[in-house]
């Protein structure tokens, strides 16, 4: 049985959609098209499934791009794991999988997207639109959807020559500044060794449906806000919210600027251990 994936067919835009994204986006990446369909289906968010179906409901809908999203976040795992393993052959385990974690996490994801402007060639539903968060869910989820679907159409050499134009950039710089693989822990680490204090974390906002709910969690030290983060579950939310604090914190300097903020007290204690 042929899988619904891999038999996308160019003809069930047809009626749908009749511009050129596909082969535009192409251009500028520098990717042959064999059937634009994959590319289509990547640039297809599932907020506009409904709007193209109450115009035409008696015509089968395309998929949106979650099935490739899927399948793009795991070839961009392994692509990112097989450079790594063969970058950093004496590096140990611990040290590459936080090095994988550092490389696609969705900010990063997200700031690629933003690269090749690809907001601008999705596919959205009336009211939807990319946000200025540096974990916008719909454009980390397309850029994954648009590995999968070069893989696709391309194979995967083309995607793993897609991936690496990024990872290879970035490479050094997230090694030279290794983000912890547990950012909630280290952020509490960090500040209970620091000040003796740990931070605290609210959710502030809950969006979309039961079945896809994305959370907004809100870390703050002494009811100073240090960073927020998005995520599918609570703990997912708070530890991307203790990343983007961890991003903020990353010198002495900057952690007694914190402390003086707190009325001098938080500082004093850390001068007194110090």
């Amino acid at each position: 049985m042929t899988s619904p994936l891999t038999a996308i067919d160019e003809s069930l835009f047809t009626p749908f959609v009749q511009d050129e994204r596909p082969h535009e986006l192409a251009a500028v990446l520098g990717i042959e098209l064999r059937n634009p369909a994959f590319l289509r289906t990547a640039l297809t968010h599932r907020s506009i499934l409904h709007e193209w179906g109450a115009v035409q409901p008696e015509l089968p809908l395309p998929h949106s791009n979650e099935r490739l999203e899927f399948l793009g976040d795991a070839y961009l795992g392994m692509i990112v794991a097989e450079e790594l393993f063969h970058h950093a052959p004496e590096a140990p385990e611990g040290d590459l999988t936080s090095w994988r974690v550092a490389l696609v996490r969705a900010e990063r994801l997200v700031a690629w997207a933003r690269e090749i402007d690809l907001g601008a060639y999705l596919y959205l539903g009336t009211g939807e639109r990319i946000t200025d968060s540096p974990r916008d869910r719909i454009l980390a989820g397309a850029f994954e959807a648009l590995i999968g679907a070069i893989a696709l159409d391309s194979g995967l050499d083309t995607a793993r020559a897609f991936v690496l134009r990024y990872v290879r950039r970035d490479l050094a710089s997230v090694i030279s500044h290794t983000e912890h693989p547990n950012p909630k822990g280290y952020l509490q680490e960090l500040l209970q060794d620091y000040f003796r204090l740990g931070p605290s974390y609210r959710i502030v906002r809950a969006e979309g449906p039961d079945h896809a709910r994305v959370f907004t969690a809100e870390v703050t030290f002494r009811g100073q806000p240090l960073g927020q983060g998005e995520g599918a579950s609570k703990r997912d939310a708070e530890q991307a919210a203790a990343s983007d604090a961890l991003d903020h914190l990353v010198t002495d300097d900057q952690l007694r600027r914190l402390g003086a903020a707190g009325n001098g007290i938080i500082e004093t204690e850390h001068e007194q251990r110090r």
